[in-house]
């Protein structure tokens, strides 16, 4: 069993920056038959795909999921990551904080669990612990009590990954860590390849008779938990809500009828489709999914793929090594790191035919 899940990524290549225009990032186009590799831009999109061929997003929309904010009773700087809500309201956060007990530079679990957190700006608004599931994992209850959407839509903040500028969001990443798509808020990371659409690239694409289909998937923390084991088969995969509803399951139907390729947007897009796969065709659902995918995988539903370049030991790497072939994704990668690419969310893109 082969899998390309690991290699070496020189740090100036992981972009901190979005491209200056969403559709000027890099594309480089793999062709699975044939073993090719070609570079493009990626607004040369409608010009590699084919009429009737069907694109699949995703169209979660990122909360403003980060909160930063202080102890009440110590001063002591505090942050989470909104993860969900729970079934009696309770918010489920990756958190930490600084000053409590005092630990020099580093961060403390506040073992007090009637320890409050209070965001800056807001002496109205305090999530108080009221307990832990995982490590890090703290359950706080919102006072006053709000939808998680609503209430972070005032005080949250977007939560870029850690190896862009360290997390810290700067005022454009508000809009540019979101596609031009968004519509249902849930997800506490962006499903990056959508991030190089946008409307006139949309517009141009239809132009050509290459449709859309949208698909929600809510990306959580987990997509890009790291494996951690030696045989990437052991590993346990994260669940995620997703739904396809019967009017995207009629319109992929239908650039099939017409001999057309359904091709997934992302990762996310892409377990959804499979998720939604039966041995005798596509259904709708709604529900969380547990799909782990790895090669060998048999696709049911997804001919092609646009995706950008993930990190190392991730899910993300193996589900594109399965569609794409480990062999030929390693040599695009290096090729990527060769002709110096942008890697991960703010990266370039790959096209998979």
């Amino acid at each position: 069993m082969s899998f390309f899940f690991d290699y070496h990524l020189p740090d100036h290549l992981i972009a901190q920056q979005p491209a200056a225009r969403r559709d000027e990032s890099r594309l480089l186009v793999l062709r699975r038959a044939t073993g090719e590799l070609a570079h493009h831009i990626f607004r040369d999109l409608p010009d590699l795909l084919a009429p009737n061929d069907l694109l699949v997003l995703n169209d979660t929309k990122v909360l403003p999921a980060r909160v930063i904010g202080r102890r009440e009773q110590t001063g002591g700087k505090w942050e989470g990551l909104f993860l969900r809500q729970t079934a009696d309201g309770l918010w489920e956060l990756l958190a930490q904080s600084r000053g409590y007990p005092a630990v020099g530079e580093g961060f403390a679990i506040i073992p007090d669990e009637n320890s409050t957190s209070v965001v800056p700006g807001s002496e109205t608004f305090r999530l108080i612990l009221r307990g832990r599931t995982l490590e890090r994992h703290w359950l706080m209850e919102p006072d006053p009590p709000g939808s998680p959407p609503e209430l972070l839509a005032r005080f949250g903040r977007i939560p870029l990954p850690p190896y862009i500028r360290k997390g810290r969001a700067g005022a454009d990443d508000s809009d540019r860590y979101q596609t031009v798509f968004a519509a249902h808020a849930g997800s506490v990371a962006a499903p990056t390849a959508g991030l190089h659409f946008t409307p006139d690239l949309l517009n141009r694409l239809a132009a050509k008779g290459i449709g859309t289909a949208r698909v929600t998937l809510h990306v959580g923390l987990g997509t890009f938990a790291p494996v951690k084991v030696d045989n990437p088969a052991e590993h346990v995969i994260h669940r995620e809500w997703c739904e396809v509803t019967p009017q995207a399951v009629d319109a992929i139907q239908a650039a099939r009828t017409r001999g057309g390729r359904v091709v997934a947007v992302g990762t996310t897009a892409t377990r959804t489709l499979e998720t939604a796969a039966t041995p005798t065709g596509l259904a709708p659902f709604r529900g969380d999914t547990g799909l782990y995918i790895y090669p060998p995988y048999a696709f049911r539903a997804v001919g092609g793929l646009v995706t950008n370049f993930h990190l190392p030991k991730t899910t993300l790497l193996l589900l594109v090594g399965a569609f794409a072939g480990s062999d030929l994704l390693q040599r695009a990668y290096a090729e990527a790191i060769r002709g110096e690419y942008r890697f991960f969310s703010y990266g370039d893109a790959m096209l998979v035919l």
